[in-house]
């Protein structure tokens, strides 16, 4: 190790100025400390780590306790000290501050959410109660005719299932006209008491809409009504006379829901819910316009100072993949080929090969890969890349074509976390993803038209299908070859069906952990025709 000697002057002596102040002025590595996995008693889901903003959440089921919660492993960055020990049981009504420490400190944040279903049903009642878990009341609404002296209670749960129980038998509970709350007192885990105030309230609202989206070919209704009637929609074109039923008809307490499908894109609708003999007013709603997935085919190819890309030399790209990286060491990943799909009206399908290529004399794992976005360059050996085309469509599936040959894992760059079990010789993993979100350059890195920015060298930064700007995701999982071509529907599953999305994200591989340089150099996937369902 260098070492600087600096002389201390104040009327010292040469000798013991010459070796009496001596300082190491080599810096330590920075060593990112992380919390890599984390297991718990009593978790709904798996704990979510986010290595950027040094966080874990955990979802705790509803009838764990909070205050005592057992986190029974924490595995650390190799190295890493912990200023708390575990395991151990912790209250994590407060979040759990976690001090990681080697040559740097790190602090990480644990946190838990606990969602505890509660609802107050009764007979005869007008859409869905509201149950406020700050104030611990809950309201429930009937029409006005509606005799308050004999209220039914058909449903009570104000605390964490099969642990519950209550001071009173809600059956006894029939009399509120006097407008006056009523009291129950709810006992869990021992030693937590709630007290309750249940109330019924009259209301001369007899059916009307909570909501209606509109997408594309689809609109999603949504309404309160008086339960026990004979509740649902109907619909009809702007301008047409005869109205239509809404068929499938999703029915709790009060509130009812369904869905219109194989409707027409840019066309107005005008939409009615009943509840027996009472309807709301027309809500007149217009579908949008469908958005075409452009080269979803894979015919337009050109060579771009010597890169095969996915689009035409002079067009606007739109599918980008790891040719620009893989270029520099003169390998092509993903090309035409002119085996299609059968009764494919075309000449080439896109060829995505995994492959090992030498930058520099030091050999790296490459995964084929075609997506929406672009190369945004290297750092070092490791690859940015840039995620994400904007439109604002809610397809609720994608259909195409795959045929895939699967390859043993013979590279193993990094194991991934997700996976630590993963060795040589496993069976390689294909992937096709679609995800639609609300995902920001500021938040994300990266542009207008390619928001998200993943750093191979980084995983906190790799796409997270769980993410909190996801709305919809669809992902199909290749864990062996196929039979030669195979056609496919992925669907979509959203969070919700009023938010509308920003940017689109396709993501198509042959190797699923290319990111971490891992997988098989003969894993091969064929990919044609894609095209997004509405």
């Amino acid at each position: 190790m260098n070492r600087v000697i600096k002389y201390c002057a104040a009327g010292v002596a040469l000798l013991l100025a010459a070796v009496g102040c001596i300082e190491n002025d080599v810096p330590y590595p920075v060593v990112k400390l992380d919390i890599v996995a984390l297991e718990a008693e009593g978790l709904k889901s798996a704990p979510a780590i986010d290595a950027t903003n040094h966080t874990v959440r955990l979802e705790l089921e509803e009838t764990t306790d909070i205050r005592k919660v057992n986190i029974t492993s924490v595995t650390m960055t190799e190295g890493a000290t912990s200023s708390v020990t575990f395991p151990g049981v912790f209250d994590l009504r407060t979040p759990l501050y976690v001090m990681l420490s080697k040559y740097q400190e790190f602090e990480w944040t644990i946190t838990a959410e606990q969602t505890i279903e509660r609802y107050f049903n009764v007979e005869g009642q007008i859409g869905e109660s509201k149950i406020d878990a700050e104030h611990h009341v809950a309201t429930a609404y009937v029409p006005m005719d509606h005799d308050m002296k004999s209220v039914t209670i058909t449903a009570l749960k104000l605390g964490p299932k099969d642990i519950t129980t209550y001071s009173v038998d809600f059956s006894e509970l029939t009399d509120f006209s006097d407008d006056s709350m009523r009291q129950v007192m709810v006992s869990y885990h021992g030693d937590i008491e709630e007290n309750w105030w249940l109330q019924v309230i009259p209301t001369d609202v007899e059916v009307e809409f909570s909501a209606v989206d509109a997408w594309a070919k689809r609109i999603w209704l949504y309404a309160n009504g008086r339960s026990g009637t004979d509740l649902g929609f109907r619909y009809r074109k702007a301008g047409d006379q005869e109205w239509l039923a809404v068929n499938d008809i999703t029915v709790d307490g009060g509130s009812f829901s369904a869905c219109i499908e194989g409707l027409e894109p840019m066309t107005q609708y005008e939409v009615i819910a009943y509840s027996g003999e009472n309807v709301t007013e027309q809500v007149a709603v217009t579908t949008e316009d469908i958005f075409v997935l452009p080269n979803a085919g894979f015919e337009e190819w050109s060579i771009i100072d010597g890169i095969v890309c996915p689009y035409l030399d002079g067009s606007a790209p739109f599918w980008g993949s790891g040719n620009d990286g893989a270029a520099m060491a003169s390998t092509t990943l993903t090309e035409p080929v002119e085996d299609v799909r059968p009764g494919s009206e075309g000449k080439y399908a896109a060829s995505l090969q995994s492959k090992k290529a030498a930058l520099m004399g030091i050999g790296k794992f490459a995964a084929g890969n075609i997506f929406l976005g672009e190369f945004g360059g290297l750092v070092g050996l490791d690859g940015l890349v840039n995620f994400g085309r904007p439109t604002t469509a809610r397809p609720v599936a994608l259909h195409g074509w795959v045929k895939y040959n699967c390859g043993a894992i013979d590279e193993l760059g990094r194991v991934p976390s997700a996976r630590p079990d993963l060795k040589k010789g496993d069976n390689d993993e294909g992937q096709i993803m679609i995800a639609v979100g609300n995902w920001t350059a500021e938040e994300y890195g990266g542009s207008e038209s390619c928001p998200v920015v993943v750093n191979t060298k980084d995983e906190s930064t790799y796409f997270n299908k769980s993410g909190k700007n996801v709305i919809g995701v669809g992902e199909m999982i290749l864990t062996e070859s196929t039979d030669g071509w195979v056609e496919f529907t992925l669907p979509l599953e959203y969070k919700a069906t009023d938010v509308v999305p920003t940017h689109m994200i396709i993501i198509c591989t042959g190797s699923r952990f290319g990111d971490y340089f891992t997988g098989s150099t003969h894993s091969l996937m064929l990919v044609d025709d894609f095209e997004l369902i509405y």
